[in-house]
């Protein structure tokens, strides 16, 4: 089974401010480490995200060794394609472009499930099952 991983997992990871959400993505990336997908917008997404929009932003060295090890893992590149079909999703379920160029991502990159705080959970879109991995941190 594989996993689509959403920048706000990989970003609430290194997130000192938000303690419940930085456990709670830890624990969603140790239970499917090795199973994980990005794509190259979450890269991009993550490193701006972590060195200029946390409260205590990485430094661009530290931010550039965590996007080194991302990189590890399979990732799905945005191309033509992938942004074509991205605007159709959007357009047919009214998505933000940049959440369903990450659907679409996670559609091309044979995952079964989307981690992510951003769409409805327990939800399928475009074959993918959303689920939020911070429900029980909010409770």
């Amino acid at each position: 089974m594989r996993h689509f991983v959403d920048t706000n997992v990989l970003v609430y990871a290194h997130d000192e401010a938000e303690p419940a959400k930085r456990d709670a993505a830890l624990a969603w990336l140790a239970q499917y480490a090795g199973q994980v997908v990005l794509s190259a917008q979450v890269l991009a997404e993550f490193y701006v995200t972590v060195t200029r929009k946390l409260a205590r932003p990485l430094s661009p060295a530290v931010a550039a060794e965590q996007l080194e090890e991302l990189a590890a893992v399979p990732v799905v590149p945005v191309d033509g394609d992938l942004v074509r079909s991205a605007a159709r999703l959007a357009h047919v379920h009214r998505l933000s472009l940049w959440d369903a160029l990450v659907v679409r991502a996670a559609a091309v990159g044979g995952c079964d499930v989307l981690a992510t705080e951003d769409l409805a959970h327990d939800t399928v879109l475009d074959g993918v099952r959303i689920l939020n991995p911070f429900r029980a941190a909010r409770r």
